[in-house]
Order: structure tokens, then C-alpha cells, then sequence
């Protein structure tokens, strides 16, 4: 698994937790839905670490705990 596939799962799973729709995290996280759907899917390869913070405020999680989940475990080399 990529690390752009793995954050997305980890939205995903923490909206799902949370019973929010995305478009709710992007609201709560003063973010454009369009940018969060963007890091749901193909057109960012790349999803920033600015807006992984805005989603972590939106939650009122830390970014230790966004990334304390077994999708990180296993990542594949991004330099091949």
C-alpha cells in the first residue's frame, strides 16, 4: 500500500468512527470539500501535510494519532 492509499483509508476509517460524511470533516476542518475529495481520490498523488493537519483539528485528534493506525505499518518504498 501506498502512503497516499493509506491516508485515504485513514479519513475514511476516522469518518466512519466519528459517523461524519466527508463533506462534514471538510467543513468542520476548514477545508474545501473539493481539496478533501481531491485526497480521496486519483488527482492528488501527494495529500499535504497541511491539510492532514486541518483534518486532525477538525477531529480534535493529534497527528501522532492520525498516523497511529496498522495502515502505516507496511508501507511500499515511494523511491524505486
Amino acid at each position: 500500500m501506498t502512503i497516499k492509499e493509506a491516508v485515504e483509508r485513514r479519513i475514511l476509517e476516522l469518518c466512519d468512527k466519528n459517523k461524519i460524511a466527508v463533506n462534514n470533516l471538510a467543513n468542520i476542518s476548514g477545508i474545501a470539500p473539493s481539496t478533501l475529495y481531491s485526497m480521496l481520490n486519483e488527482k492528488s498523488k501527494n495529500p499535504g501535510v497541511v491539510s492532514i493537519k486541518k483534518i486532525c483539528d477538525g477531529l480534535d485528534i493529534s497527528i501522532r494519532e492520525f498516523f497511529d493506525s496498522d495502515l502505516f505499518d507496511d508501507l511500499e518504498q515511494e523511491i524505486k
